[in-house]
C-alpha cells in the first residue's frame, strides 16, 4: 500500500512539474528573481540607513557631554571661589559621571562604526551581484526571445505548430470523410442502377416500367415524323425518258414529287 501512494505521490509530482514547465516562463520568473534581489539590497541599504543614525546619535550625545563636563570643571572652580566645597564637590562628580559616560559612547560609537563600514561593504558586494545578475537576466531573456521567435517561425514553415497541427488534421478529416461520401454515393448509384436498391425518388404504385415504355413509344414517333419530314424535303427521283432537268416530265410538264 505504502509503495503505491509513493508511486501516485511520484508520478503527481512529474504530471504537476511538467505542467509548471508549460506554464512557466522563464523571463518571468528572471524578473522575480531580480526584484527580490532590489528588495534584499533595499532591506540592508535601510539598515546601513540606521546604523549610521544610531552612530551619528551617539557621536551627538558624546559632544553633548563634552560640553558637559566642560561646563561642570568651570562651574566646580566657581564655587570653590565662592567657598562653596560642597558645590564644588557635586559639579566633580557630574563630571565625573559624565566622562564616564563619554567613554561608554565612544566605545559604542567605534562599535558602530565598524559596524557601519562592514555592512556598507556588504552593500557594495551585494549591488555588485545585483548588477551582474541584472546582465545576466537581459542576456538570458534576450536569448530567450529570440529562440522563442525562431522557434514559432520554424514551426510555421514545417507546419509543426500545434494550431496548424489541428488545421492538418482537420483538413485530412475533411478528406476522409469526402471520399467516404463520395464512395458511398458511388455505390449506391450501382445498386440503384442494377435494381437491386429502389429509386425512392420514383412515385409508388408500380407504374414505372409502364411511364418508360410510353416515353420510349413517344420517343419513336417523334423519330419518325422527322424522318418524315426530311423524306419530304429530299428532290424527286427522274423518271424513265425524261430528258430535261429534275423533276420534267416527257411531255414538258412537271409532275409533283411523290410524298
Amino acid at each position: 500500500m505504502t509503495s503505491i501512494t509513493h508511486r501516485i505521490g511520484a508520478l503527481f509530482r512529474i504530471k504537476a512539474g511538467k505542467a509548471l514547465d508549460r506554464a512557466e516562463d522563464p523571463r518571468e520568473v528572471l524578473d522575480y528573481s531580480y526584484e527580490r534581489q532590489l528588495e534584499m539590497l533595499q532591506r540592508v541599504r535601510r539598515g546601513l540607513a540606521d546604523v549610521a543614525t544610531s552612530r551619528k546619535g551617539v557621536e551627538l550625545r558624546a559632544d553633548q557631554l563634552r560640553q558637559s563636563t566642560g561646563r561642570l570643571e568651570d562651574q566646580a572652580q566657581q564655587a570653590l571661589a565662592a567657598g562653596r566645597e560642597d558645590l564644588a564637590r557635586e559639579a566633580l562628580t557630574r563630571r565625573t559621571t559624565a566622562a564616564s559616560k563619554i567613554t561608554e559612547l565612544e566605545e559604542q560609537q567605534t562599535e558602530l562604526q565598524a559596524q557601519e563600514e562592514k555592512m556598507g561593504l556588504a552593500v557594495q558586494r551585494l549591488q555588485a551581484q545585483v548588477d551582474s545578475f541584472r546582465t545576466r537576466k537581459e542576456t538570458v531573456k534576450a536569448t530567450y526571445t529570440s529562440a522563442e521567435a525562431q522557434t514559432r517561425i520554424t514551426e510555421a514553415v514545417s507546419g509543426v505548430g500545434e494550431e496548424l497541427g489541428d488545421v492538418g488534421l482537420a483538413v485530412q478529416r475533411a478528406q476522409d470523410k469526402t471520399e467516404q461520401m463520395q464512395a458511398r454515393a458511388g455505390a449506391l448509384d450501382e445498386l440503384i442502377a442494377s435494381g437491386a436498391l429502389e429509386d425512392a425518388t420514383k412515385p409508388a404504385g408500380g407504374d414505372d416500367d409502364i411511364q418508360v415504355e410510353l416515353e420510349h413509344m413517344s420517343a419513336d414517333q417523334d423519330v419518325e415524323i422527322e424522318l418524315a419530314r426530311m423524306k419530304a424535303q429530299l428532290p424527286a427521283a427522274p423518271g424513265p425518258g425524261v430528258t430535261g432537268g429534275p423533276g420534267a416530265t416527257k411531255g414538258g410538264h412537271d409532275e409533283e414529287a411523290p410524298s
